[in-house]
């Protein structure tokens, strides 16, 4: 398995936000999958590589960088239980 870097400095290569797509929510760039619709699959089970057979144009550092969006996120939001 290769070792893909993704740093939030270049997310954008793998993400965009575009307001009449998707209702402006991130998305896998050239494509109209969400972050959250990636990120959904893995938590409901589904593999990287079963991510990518069932979404060719989804690769695995989309995938990493969908999960790095979300945890550069998620440290933003400050949110204590």
């Amino acid at each position: 398995m290769k070792n893909h870097q993704i740093s939030s400095m270049n997310l954008s290569k793998y993400i965009e936000i575009v307001s009449n797509k998707r209702f402006g929510k991130p998305v896998i760039k050239g494509t109209r999958i969400t972050v959250s619709e990636v990120l959904n699959w893995l938590a409901n089970g589904m593999t990287k590589q079963e991510i990518m057979s069932d979404f060719p144009e989804i690769k695995e550092e989309h995938i990493n960088a969908s999960l790095l969006y979300a945890a550069s996120r998620e440290s933003h939001l400050g949110i204590a239980s």
